[in-house]
């Protein structure tokens, strides 16, 4: 039997906990399916002595992360800290210039500066793997890199923030308010240090732009990810849309388009009896559109200690087995710059606002509508309160600068109430 794989993993957390107990409990069948062993050599951790469930007794210990992954004795190093500078990179860069192989979760690491490190990783011949970055025990980087590649990727889009899904699904079930649910959701430990990277889109973006690396064949592009935030999605909102067959999600969307590569990460409104739809709680999704085999759905746990560090694993056991892959799916050289576009392919659009409770003010608001092209598909007006007439709109099939175009028009009509709300609706 081959020699065995030698681990160094850095970052004890809840997921790299994770890869411990798997490493400990599954040793066998790891064996088995790897044929060779696989094993920890040394580990690094902010705190040494703390309590994490499992015994480090036997493993070396380094205070230094960018110590161990240049240990003799480590073939693999196994990054789990975060954080898309420090520690974290300075030791990547040190295994990828030892030509250790090496696997992570940092997805905000690999989101600012993935090309770079794909480009050190096969100048010295080692690998960079990353399943667990994205979307958490979903193999959606294996799905594209490998069971994919024989398609021409034509959309990618998900709910990839469990925590955002886990805030929406309560607003709707519970009819509770975005404050309270984002309070219950922090209550739970759902939501990280900085919220803003979960609630503003930020985490989800991280994962979709390299999401669209893969499936465009295109350098990392974050900065070209439209981002908006859930903190604007009122109960009202949710109502409403359910009230029109939809559901909101935090929804992430590329497509590769004659213009260059859009990439979005807002809410938007899908059919309720969609796949993402119907997706609850913290769960993730990713859907992917193939000329060849049309649309797929990958549905799962989007982070959690067991999801991720199954992940991880994934990536352990492919270097184990031998195989070797380009970081984003093909060798780095042949990544093009991204060109950033604006999501203006043509959708339907849901709109909310208020209008005055006087004669003709609708007959205004679709006058504005049709001035700048955009049709009517369905309306709804709402009891009057206070004077004001809460009124929904679902448009045809629209660009997002004809929309903006209406949205201006019915500014100067003089019956708006209140600021118009409007959300792309993404057809599933």
């Amino acid at each position: 039997m081959s020699q065995p794989l030698r681990l160094g993993i850095a970052g004890l957390g809840t997921v790299g906990t994770g890869v411990v107990k798997i490493l400990r409990q599954k040793a066998a069948l790891l064996t088995e399916r790897a044929g060779r062993a696989i094993e920890i050599s040394a580990v690094s951790a902010r705190t040494r002595d703390k309590d994490r469930g499992v015994s480090l007794s036997s493993y070396a210990w380094e205070d230094d992360p960018v110590a161990l992954a240049t240990r003799d004795d480590v073939d693999v190093f196994v990054e789990l800290m975060g954080g898309s500078d420090g520690p974290a990179k300075a030791a990547v860069e040190a295994a990828l210039k030892a030509g250790k192989d090496v696997v992570t979760a940092n997805k905000a690491m690999l989101a600012h500066h993935g090309q770079a490190l794909a480009e050190l990783a096969e100048s010295t011949g080692a690998v960079l793997r990353f399943e667990a970055a994205v979307a958490g025990g979903i193999p959606v980087i294996k799905a594209l890199t490998e069971g994919l590649a024989g398609n021409e990727i034509e959309r990618v889009m998900g709910v990839m923030n469990g925590t955002c899904n886990y805030i929406l699904t309560r607003m709707e079930d519970a009819g509770l308010s975005y404050d309270a649910a984002f309070a219950e959701a922090d209550a739970l430990g759902y939501l990280e240090a900085d919220p803003q990277l979960d609630v503003g889109g930020i985490d989800a973006g991280h994962k979709l732009s390299l999401l669209s690396s893969i499936a465009f064949g295109t350098q990392v592009a974050f900065d070209a990810v439209e981002l908006e935030g859930i903190g604007s999605v009122t109960i009202e909102d949710i109502r409403q849309a359910a009230d029109m067959g939809f559901r909101i999600k935090l929804l992430g969307v590329a497509r590769m388009t004659g213009r260059g590569l859009e990439q979005s990460m807002a809410p938007c409104l899908v059919p309720a009896n969609s796949p993402l739809g119907q997706l609850q709680g913290g769960t993730n999704m990713v859907v992917i559109e193939g000329d060849q085999v049309g649309q797929i759905v990958l549905r799962g746990a989007g982070a959690g200690e067991g999801p991720t560090a199954s992940a991880v694993m994934g990536d352990v056991m492919d270097i184990a087995r031998g195989l070797r892959v380009s970081t984003f799916g093909r060798p780095a050289d042949a990544l093009k710059p991204a060109v950033p576009a604006m999501a203006s392919t043509p959708a339907p659009y849901y709109l909310r606002t208020a209008l005055a409770d006087k004669p003709g003010a609708l007959a205004k608001v679709a006058t504005a509508l049709g001035e700048a092209g955009v049709s009517i598909n369905r309306m709804r007006q709402y009891d009057h309160t206070n004077d004001s007439a809460p009124v929904l709109i679902v448009t045809h099939r629209t660009t997002r600068a004809a929309l903006d175009q209406a949205l201006a028009g019915m500014e100067t009509t003089g019956v708006m109430m209140s600021p118009p709300v409007a959300l792309r609706i993404e057809e599933v």
